[in-house]
């Protein structure tokens, strides 16, 4: 696909989705499927996804038979992405054949004879939802997609322990790990650079003047539970890796790639050690290799899963 004259995040998660699928570490996923509790509909599971985007995980959760009775909350920060996943949501569950019934503009009930999901969405800041349901709730599983590697975890990783029922799980697929690769290589000392750089922009980040970041999380996370009393249950490499087949970039994965391009080019301009003239040929070279199918983009990421522990005896109640 020709390089894209306007970006959008909304579209981003969606090209996302397919990469995400493959890169999931299926060991870590059964890992999760053996250690939920058992849901009836008497007892359904609570399940909590925090930066859930577009609702793709609700769908993934779905289509791999984890929910059966279940009310799944997933909240964002950004209000378009809420209103996309709740124009998504109903036309997916359709599209399976499943019964939608639209309760509410938050609410959404997903069934069929041995199903039944509600799914209940808000924009909201985390820290506003963690002060608010502190002590008020407790979800048997908490979901974090691809994002502890952009907040800082020592403050917000006991924040998000504290919303789990004692035993609760946490399940963090697609954390970053430190490594970013283009193929074929341009310039092998100057692609280097470029990804330390690059790196390096997230180790610095700071969004309202805290940290924000660590691109070497997922490595961190082992560490990180242990300080904030859970334990890791499972853990494995989630790695994106997008070329071209026979036919040219799947789905929309064209577009994740320039997206990603975008993104680099977006947060190193100006970087004081990147000749800038170097720098932009580069990013329009990688964006010339997406059109042409020759480009291979590959990151390193980690997928980890994690539980409460729970004081001995402590049951599901």
């Amino acid at each position: 696909m020709p390089i894209p004259h306007t970006y959008n995040f909304a579209r981003y998660l969606s090209a996302k989705k397919s990469v995400d699928d493959r890169a999931l570490n299926q060991s870590v996923w059964q890992s999760l499927v053996a250690a939920l509790p058992r849901a009836t509909p008497e007892k359904p599971l609570q399940i909590l996804e925090v930066g859930a985007g577009l609702g793709t995980m609700v769908e993934r959760l779905f289509a791999g038979g984890m929910l059966t009775h279940a009310t799944y909350t997933a909240i964002d920060l950004e209000p378009t992405l809420i209103a996309e996943a709740r124009r998504r949501l109903p036309r997916w569950a359709a599209a399976q054949g499943l019964q939608v019934l639209q309760d509410t503009q938050t609410l959404l009930r997903v069934q069929r004879p041995d199903q039944a999901v509600r799914v209940e969405t808000e924009a909201i800041d985390l820290w506003r939802f963690v002060t608010r349901e502190q002590g008020q709730r407790t979800w048997d599983l908490l979901v974090a997609q691809a994002f502890l590697d952009l907040v800082d975890v020592p403050t917000t990783l006991p924040a998000l322990l504290s919303l789990l029922r004692p035993g609760g799980l946490l399940y963090c697929p697609i954390t970053f790990d430190g490594g970013t690769v283009f193929q074929p290589e341009l310039d092998p000392e100057f692609d280097v650079a470029i990804a330390a750089c690059y790196h390096q922009t997230m180790d610095q980040r700071l969004i309202a003047g805290k940290p924000s970041g660590d691109s070497r999380t997922g490595r961190h996370l082992f560490a990180h539970f242990q300080a904030a009393g859970a334990e890791v249950l499972a853990a494995g490499s989630s790695d994106w890796v997008v070329f071209a087949g026979p036919n040219g970039y799947a789905a929309d994965e064209a577009y994740f790639l320039h997206f990603i391009i975008h993104t680099m080019h977006t947060a190193l301009t100006g970087h004081p050690h990147l000749d800038a003239a170097r720098f932009t040929a580069w990013i329009a070279q990688r964006h010339a290799q997406v059109e042409q199918g020759t480009l291979v983009y590959i990151a390193h990421q980690l997928d980890v899963l994690g539980r409460v522990l729970a004081p001995s005896g402590a049951t599901r109640e």
